[in-house]
């Protein structure tokens, strides 16, 4: 059985809340889980102590059975500490296209020719 921890949805209406569990990989995001190992609340301030609480001993026991972090819960641990840091890949999704790049070029020798007539 593949399983991972990942976040399960609840709250209403754009007032999100999530619990962090373990769950076989084939089960919806919100459906069944086989084991509830904390909370997160994005709502509350970076800073503050109940944004996310884990049952770390539970966590680190399904990270030894085998279980795959997700993106969002790997990010945790690594800001707990249980897991070291790992590299991501920055995909340069804000980078502008070819040709807006070719645009603000000739835009910006424009600029520069202007000034000296």
């Amino acid at each position: 059985m593949a399983t991972k921890i990942r976040l399960a949805r609840g709250g209403s209406k754009k007032r999100p809340f999530y619990a962090i569990v373990a769950s076989d990989s084939r089960m919806p995001r919100d459906g069944r889980f086989l084991e509830k190992l904390g909370t997160y609340n994005p709502l509350l301030p970076k800073d503050s102590e109940d944004r996310v609480k884990m049952d770390v001993e539970r966590v680190q026991y399904w990270l030894s059975q085998g279980a795959q972090p997700t993106d969002r819960i790997a990010r945790f641990l690594e800001a707990a500490g249980l897991r070291e840091k790992a590299t991501r890949a920055n995909m340069k999704k804000a980078e502008p296209g070819k040709k807006a790049k070719e645009r603000a070029a000739e835009k910006a020798a424009k600029a520069e020719a202007a000034p000296a007539e």
